[in-house]
């Protein structure tokens, strides 16, 4: 079955999201999420790993004997992790500290490996490194969302500590949404993480389902044959 850029975007993106659809990443995700700077720190980490170890099991898919996919899979995601690790390390070594253990983590991170086995194994590298683009979008974009509604209502900020992906010029980009406000602690604990994913799929979950009774109301009704007149 041919395979288009688009059918692979709105899968990343929208219809098979990691978060919100299939349920994966969860550890980081909850963990991570409780600013929009984190999120956007880990995000798109997972994501360079993912079009990175898509793109290469490709290539070697045609090389690797069956039975020794996944731990040569698993190796290639390890070399790439580390390879982003220390990259953040060196550049960004403020949110390296913060994210801490999350960053190595990604290599337990079910959405990449599982992406390398059932998508990148089976497809060339343009797609595969496409597919893993999507799914890293899908995935940060859910960090940002949830980022945002636990800072906005744990600290009532936005893009607070920029300057740890930023530098020090970024200071100007946090914004004060809520002024004088002493904050909801609960947003910013780990309840508030798993209540505040479990709204956005909530919210998806209904927008899918009014998208399906649209579609279903646009197609027309099929036509009754007309009675045949008895003589």
């Amino acid at each position: 079955m041919e395979i288009n850029s688009r059918e692979i975007l709105n899968e990343g993106l929208w219809r098979n999201n990691t978060s919100l659809v299939q349920v994966l990443g969860l550890c980081p995700l909850l963990a991570v999420s409780n600013s929009v700077v984190n999120g956007l720190g880990l995000g798109l980490a997972t994501m360079l790993v993912l079009i990175a170890s898509n793109a290469s099991v490709s290539l070697i898919r045609h090389v690797v004997r069956p039975e020794l996919r996944i731990p040569i899979f698993v190796l290639v995601i390890a070399s790439l992790v580390t390879a982003v690790e220390l990259a953040v390390k060196a550049f960004l070594y403020d949110l390296y500290l913060v994210l801490g253990i999350f960053l190595p983590l990604i290599v337990t991170n079910c959405v990449v490996i599982a992406r390398a086995e059932s998508f990148a194994s089976k497809n060339n590298v343009g797609h595969s490194a496409l597919d893993g683009l999507a799914m890293g979008l899908g995935f940060t974009a859910v960090l940002l969302v949830l980022g945002a509604i636990r800072e906005v209502l744990g600290r009532g900020t936005l893009m607070d500590q920029a300057d740890l992906m930023f530098g020090a010029s970024a200071q100007w980009m946090t914004v004060t949404v809520l002024h004088d406000y002493r904050g909801f602690l609960l947003a910013i604990l780990p309840p508030g993480a798993f209540i505040g994913l479990g709204l956005l799929i909530a919210v998806k979950n209904v927008i899918d389902h009014r998208q399906k009774s649209t579609a279903r109301q646009a197609v027309p009704a099929p036509s009754q044959p007309s009675p045949v007149a008895s003589d």
